[in-house]
């Protein structure tokens, strides 16, 4: 009988990458492997919209975020990068404080195009919202914005 290994976790890796979106909005990843992300952050202020409810751009920023890192986990290896070409976010529930917990799955993973699906729940595991992100995978050296893309590998 043949033992199933654990696929490797990346956190460390994801908490060494330089400031952005992510440490702006205190995100933390939890578990970064090719098979789940699972990120989490508290709300603050800096969250919330006028409402005094969390602004769905956090949801939707959360989403691309926990895909991407899937989608670039799975793809680092082979010397590929994805490039987000879509976000479907869907709001259902409301919050004002607490915990959010984003957690992304692979849907699809082709050696073109990569599809996850997100789902943004409380401390409660109510789910606050839902996400798919769909994503085109750039050879290295592919022109992006202006630049060619780079991959750093772990």
């Amino acid at each position: 009988m043949s033992r199933m290994t654990e696929p490797k976790d990346h956190v460390e890796m994801i908490a060494s990458l330089p400031d952005g979106w992510i440490k702006a909005m205190g995100v933390r990843f939890v578990r970064a492997t090719v098979d789940e992300v699972v990120a989490e952050l508290d709300v603050t202020a800096t969250h919330l919209q006028p409402m005094g409810i969390v602004h769905g751009g956090v949801y939707a920023g959360l989403v691309e975020t926990v895909a991407s890192v899937g989608a670039g986990i799975s793809t680092m290896e082979r010397g590929r990068l994805p490039v987000g070409l879509e976000n479907h976010t869907t709001f259902l529930r409301a919050a004002r404080s607490g915990l959010l917990r984003a957690t992304a799955r692979p849907l699809t993973r082709g050696s073109r195009t990569q599809v996850w699906h997100v789902e943004v729940t409380d401390a409660d595991a109510r789910v606050l919202a839902t996400g798919q992100v769909r994503f085109l995978v750039l050879e290295e050296g592919s022109a992006l914005a202006g630049d060619a893309v780079g991959v750093k590998h772990a």
